[in-house]
């Protein structure tokens, strides 16, 4: 156990405390991962500051956006020894009625580690091997420490993308750009849709600009409405439909939410990917009148992970000019100032 150690939550509000000996012996069908990254999602500020409860007891160790490499093995997980792999943001039984129709996601016994179980803000976590998803050989310039962050910023986005059915010669809107928004664009973009980007960061909307949107729309001092407008002239000039609209809500704030809301018009799609626990004024029958529909995305069933990877290591989606990678003894550091500073680009701590 020389030399392993996590940062544990052990009060809400309270600095990370460093625990030594991270990552204990894997029992059956588990792995031991030597962590190679691990990202910093706003779920974990949530946990960090308290306005979210963890479901599991504390102290626990956060982060579920893990890479790694197995170096020990349980009996029945044998053949992931050495590998380099990702867990799965949400771990699923493979039993339940939800699995066995290919909805791991909703999983009526998952896991989530930094939830559930320690997390991977530690040099070693061990987690069970059913949540594993094998990553390839990388392309130069992409190292599984990146890599971490396919396990939720890329695996979310990806599903919503998919329950919407976006397609060639599609018109998508994605409200919000930072670490699952900026993904859901190129993801959107890659599928064949013009996508218009919706935050109030220039500095992001810059970014996206030249990874997937054709237009950005800085929606800070714009009412919904105003919003709805601009979007609907940007839809003219490119030719776009002006029905049909796929509209992906990535912010998780309540201004998102209702921006999201007001672009539901005939036919439309509404994805709710983003969380916040605010209440929100919208006018359900809109969906009624439009014939529209609006569904929730949590998490991605792990069926799907085999294509995110795909995707990223084809070069179809970027995750590079979208990360920053900090030690992972600044994790206290970073949860701090990314509340405070609104980090533009995702934060992967690094052992």
């Amino acid at each position: 156990m020389t030399g392993r150690y996590a940062w544990q939550l052990t009060e809400p509000a309270r600095p990370l405390q460093r625990t030594e000996g991270a990552g204990r012996n894997p029992g059956e069908g588990e792995v031991l991962l030597e962590v190679a990254g691990c990202g910093v999602c706003h779920t974990d500020l949530s946990f960090f500051e308290g306005r979210v409860a963890t479901r599991g007891s504390l102290p626990l160790v956060l982060g579920h956006e893990i890479s790694g490499t197995v170096v020990e093995t349980g009996p029945g997980a044998e053949a992931w020894e050495s590998k380099e792999v990702i867990v799965a943001s949400i771990i699923p039984c493979g039993e339940c009625e939800f699995c066995l129709a290919g909805r791991s996601n909703v999983c009526l016994n998952q896991l989530m580690c930094g939830n559930d179980i320690d997390g991977g803000f530690a040099t070693h976590v061990t987690v069970p091997a059913r949540g594993l998803t094998q990553v390839p050989a990388l392309p130069d310039g992409l190292d599984l420490a990146t890599f971490a962050v396919v396990a939720d910023a890329v695996t979310t986005p990806l599903q919503a993308v998919r329950r919407a059915d976006v397609d060639k010669g599609d018109f998508a809107v994605v409200v919000g750009t930072g670490g699952v928004g900026s993904q859901a664009v190129q993801i959107a973009a890659a599928s064949g849709a013009q996508v218009v980007a919706i935050d109030i960061d220039d500095a992001r909307l810059d970014l996206i600009t030249r990874h997937g949107a054709v237009v950005g729309i800085n929606a800070r001092d714009l009412t919904p409405r105003e919003v709805r407008d601009r979007v609907q002239h940007h839809a003219r000039v490119l030719g776009a439909s002006s029905t049909g609209w796929k509209v992906f809500e990535c912010s998780g704030t309540t201004a998102g939410q209702e921006t999201a809301f007001a672009l539901v018009g005939p036919a439309a799609i509404l994805a709710v990917v983003g969380f916040t626990r605010n209440k929100v004024s919208i006018r359900l029958s809109n969906l009624m009148a439009f014939d529209a529909i609006a569904f929730g995305s949590w998490g991605c069933p792990i069926e799907l992970y085999p294509e995110a990877i795909d995707l990223v290591v084809s070069g179809k989606v970027a995750l590079e000019p979208f990360v920053r990678k900090r030690p992972l003894d600044e994790a206290n550091e970073v949860l701090t100032g990314t509340h405070r500073n609104r980090e533009p680009r995702r934060v992967i701590l690094v052992p």
